[in-house]
């Protein structure tokens, strides 16, 4: 494998794992560590944590390393405020734009796995993504696509937060049906209410998580 295949392969790889809260926000590493567990020397470590600190997702820790960069709670608030109104104006412009087969075709999005927390989450973003393609703005839809690569760590908290309720995860589901409802009936209105309320629980899902864990900035 050449040199840049292999710093490209570690430097996803790390920042899946803490995309996707394997490496815990605010967990301190160390590059030896690192090195040893993804079976590479520290370079490509070093190269990879130089990119993900331009990202925001690693911080230096001075004459101590680096760490996870923690949640931020206004940064979370502002991620959701975001999605809102990005959302908002995709489920518009899907009940003015898209045909009914690709309305039809949105059936498929009305299961998931409500057990797992990792396969959930990658469904979550899969649904909102798609409803942002669908809404046909190409500038939203990668507006959303980079949003959502940073709420994925939120999401991660609010899932594992809905889990711990009792029907948590099922009732997001139920949201997701409710959009897609009012979307294959052509009720804007309705849709927009729909992702309101969904966002709403989300918010306080992933509140309650962060106030539960020492992650928070």
């Amino acid at each position: 494998m050449s040199e840049g295949l292999i710093r490209h392969k570690v430097f996803e790889s790390l920042r899946q794992d803490i995309l996707s809260c394997a490496l815990r926000p605010g967990e301190e590493i160390r590059e030896i560590e690192l090195a040893n567990k993804y079976g590479v020397s520290k370079s490509p470590i070093r190269d990879a944590l130089q990119r993900l600190e331009f990202e925001g997702l690693i911080e230096i820790l001075p004459r101590r390393g680096h760490r996870v960069a923690p949640i931020s709670v206004a940064d979370a608030e502002d991620m959701l405020d975001m999605r809102g109104i990005l959302e908002g104006g995709a489920l518009r412009s899907i009940v003015a734009r898209a045909s009914d087969d690709d309305l039809a075709a949105l059936d498929r999005l009305r299961q998931a796995d409500t057990d797992d927390v990792a396969g959930f989450a990658r469904y979550n973003r899969l649904f909102h993504l798609h409803l942002c393609e669908l809404s046909g703005n190409r500038r939203l839809a990668e507006t959303m696509a980079r949003l959502m690569e940073n709420y994925d760590r939120l999401c991660v908290v609010s899932l594992t937060s809905a889990r711990d309720e009792a029907g948590g995860m099922e009732a997001a589901l139920a949201d997701h049906n409710a959009i897609i409802d009012a979307l294959q009936a052509r009720n804007a209105a309705s849709a927009v209410r729909a992702s309101a309320r969904h966002l709403k629980k989300s918010h306080g899902q992933i509140m309650r998580g962060l106030d539960s864990r020492p992650i928070v900035a």
